[in-house]
């Protein structure tokens, strides 16, 4: 079989919109565990696309890095049309509005995710939110990645009622856990949570209300983050992919995102953050 026969364009589709890629066999028969990282894909392969259909990007064989880059052009088909991925866990407390859980790696977005689960809360994306952005009405989440993922230590530490044995990988999938199943449904955003787990103790109280301005730069930074990635291979900066139009574009949706919902702080335990969480869709009263 030739090098070209091995190739295929299929059309990847991210909540309903279209990206036509040339990848190898490898990716489509990987497909299944690519997607959960890929927000709003599906488990199903792709579909091969229409002879003589360009393909809007050419991958390698590698999964790991096929997938970044067709985030990265997948991020740019969703700004263009108002959505802005974020990186974040979104979760939704039954009959009320989605709750992101923003931070940096290692915040504790996941831990809070997971205590918020254990409550009874859903969860709409594991990693990285698709966060429409209306001209009229309110941020409405779309739908994101699918895979749950957490370090084994600090879930055993926080959560000894998962029962997760001493060995084992470092990173466990949590969606083995019947209570962490992501839900396939889109809901209004009614607040975002700044995450930072084990933070400062003297300030642990309550959450802490943020300005617009760091509102809006938190926002900006996960906002980000599908493009501020490195391939394992080459040098191909995937930042250059967001021309000047579409930052410009994005930052409107930033700016609108932070006058729209409202942000805090928590830092402390994962129970105690969740708790608050929780308190404070009570005090809002929002149903959808």
């Amino acid at each position: 079989m030739t090098a070209e026969r091995t190739r295929r364009t299929v059309e990847v589709r991210s909540a309903g919109r279209a990206l036509s890629v040339e990848c190898g066999m490898g990716l489509v028969a990987a497909w299944p565990q690519v997607a959960q990282h890929i927000p709003g894909a599906c488990d199903a392969p792709p579909q091969e696309s229409d002879h003589g259909v360009a393909a809007g990007v050419v991958v390698p064989d590698d999964a790991a890095d096929a997938r970044r880059l067709i985030n990265a052009h997948l991020h740019v088909i969703h700004v263009a049309a108002g959505t802005v991925p974020v990186h974040a866990v979104a979760v939704q407390r039954p009959g009320a509005g989605a709750v992101l859980l923003l931070g940096g790696h290692g915040a504790g977005k996941t831990l809070v995710g997971v205590a918020l689960a254990l409550r009874g809360w859903q969860w709409l994306a594991g990693d990285v939110a698709l966060v429409d952005v209306p001209a009229e009405g309110g941020p409405v989440v779309r739908g994101g990645t699918s895979a749950v993922l957490g370090r084994r230590d600090p879930l055993r530490r926080w959560f000894p009622e998962l029962d997760l044995p001493e060995e084992g990988p470092g990173v466990v999938d949590l969606r083995q856990q019947r209570a962490l199943q992501p839900a396939p449904v889109s809901v209004p955003v009614v607040a975002a949570v700044l995450v930072d787990v084990d933070g400062d103790p003297a300030r642990r109280a309550a959450l802490e209300r943020l300005d617009r301005h760091t509102v809006a730069t938190a926002w900006l930074l996960a906002s980000g983050h599908l493009l501020e990635r490195l391939l394992d291979e080459g040098e191909q900066p995937l930042r250059l992919l967001e021309d000047e139009m579409a930052l410009r574009r994005r930052i409107r949706c930033v700016r609108a995102l932070a006058g729209l919902v409202g942000a805090h702080l928590a830092r402390g335990a994962p129970q105690e953050i969740a708790a608050r969480i929780e308190r404070l869709t009570d005090d809002r009263q929002v149903r959808t």
